[in-house]
């Protein structure tokens, strides 16, 4: 049973070539990764030297090195090629991102895109595409829209389907007298971005939910409930982020339910603690949970897999490769477990045998089919990949002010 469900692993896109697709970053970072992802490991070129922006030596570059797999890279609107000039969100095109498709293209990688809805004076009061003002909601449509077009580019150029996921900061921090208006407002602007047709082969269109966030504690306009009913009616992607519930819930148990009705889902991987924090996530129940519903329910093909944390503290190489590598791990242990014994005790209501197994499969030998999985991928063995990651810290990252 486990060489069996290694092998239906191996056929899966060659075990997270895309795991449904992507595990970006293993797919899709979140803000503060991408930051980090758009440094250089020596400068670039000035485009007057070159005739463009050329990322010469990402600090992802050095990131991919550590893992076995093949991988994609998600990024904000707000790391474009601008050339040191100003461009206004809602005037960014697909030249602002040549220089990435072309380095994505050189490594044969996927990309991943999201809008970039906040750290703007037009979102200084938390309001965005469901503002009350009408000019403000027409820039962030022109931005969302545009950044659609952006994410077809990518993937036509790439011969991959973008992924790309809206979330917008929109809610109030006190009890608010009017909830409806706002999230009338936000259905017609919602409409407005995804009114022109795109080719799903080029992009894929996601919106993300939130509980809660700062400022925003009492009332977030796109809440998980708005927007699952937003794209069941509009046929469109749902993000379930690890970081978005409550910080007891997980989302295991919504993954099928959610799959019932809509036929891909976008997951952000995340570790919150105590809120929506974005720990580098670590190997445990949470994340085992995740990795098993997938894989039991097949959902892998319907999935698109991102890590969405950051973590400035710690070297930030190592962030990423500590959580994809746990990311990678868990799905792995997922694929090797007996499904059908499990399934077969639980058929014939043997809750014990079947707890028993459960508990059993925790102590299987699966970090052996991990450590074979890397040789023979040609990524690094155990922690091997520290020394490498921290000689780049020492000869790279220590040089940068």
């Amino acid at each position: 049973m486990m060489k069996r469900d290694l092998q239906q692993a191996v056929a899966r896109r060659s075990f997270l070539s895309r795991i449904g697709g992507g595990i970006a970053a293993l797919g899709a970072w979140g803000a503060g990764s991408a930051v980090a992802a758009a440094e250089t490991q020596a400068p670039a070129p000035a485009p007057a030297e070159t005739g463009h922006w050329q990322p010469t030596r990402h600090a992802i570059d050095d990131w991919l090195d550590q893992l076995p797999g093949k991988h994609r890279l998600n990024l904000h609107a707000i790391y474009g090629d601008f050339r040191g000039q100003k461009v206004e969100r809602n005037e960014i095109t697909p030249a602002h991102f040549q220089g990435w498709i072309d380095w994505a293209k050189a490594l044969g990688i996927g990309l991943d895109f999201n809008p970039t809805l906040f750290s703007h004076p037009k979102a200084a009061d938390n309001f965005t595409l469901s503002h009350s003002d009408e000019a403000i909601r027409s820039f962030w449509i022109r931005h969302a829209a545009g950044c659609r077009r952006i994410g077809a580019a990518m993937g036509k150029a790439l011969g991959t389907p973008c992924v790309t996921n809206l979330w917008i900061p929109d809610g109030m921090k006190d009890t608010p007298a009017d909830r409806v208006g706002p999230r009338e407002r936000l259905i017609r602007s919602l409409d407005a971005v995804f009114e022109e047709k795109l080719d799903p082969g080029f992009n894929l269109d996601s919106v993300e939910g939130k509980l809660f966030g700062l400022g925003c504690e009492s009332f977030t306009v796109g809440s998980h409930e708005f927007y699952f009913g937003y794209a069941l009616s509009r046929k469109i992607l749902y993000t379930l982020d690890t970081g978005h519930y409550h910080p007891t819930e997980t989302i295991a148990d919504k993954i099928s339910a959610v799959l019932m009705f809509i036929p891909e889902i976008l997951l952000h991987v995340s570790r919150g603690v105590r809120w929506d924090s974005d720990h580098v996530v670590v190997l445990g129940d949470d994340l085992d949970a995740i990795a098993q519903e997938l894989v039991r329910g097949d959902f892998l093909q319907r999935t698109h897999i991102g890590l969405d944390y950051f973590d400035a503290s710690i070297n930030r190489v190592a962030a990423w490769v500590i959580g994809t590598r746990n990311t990678l791990k868990a799905l792995l242990k997922a694929m090797l477990e007996p499904t059908a014994l499990l399934r077969e005790c639980e058929a014939r209501r043997d809750y014990t045998g079947r707890l028993a197994l459960q508990e059993d499969i925790k102590s299987l030998p699966w970090g052996a089919v991990w450590d074979r999985y890397c040789e023979t991928a040609g990524a690094p063995v155990g922690a091997r990949w520290l020394h490498e990651v921290t000689e780049y810290e020492r000869r790279v990252l220590s040089t940068r002010s």
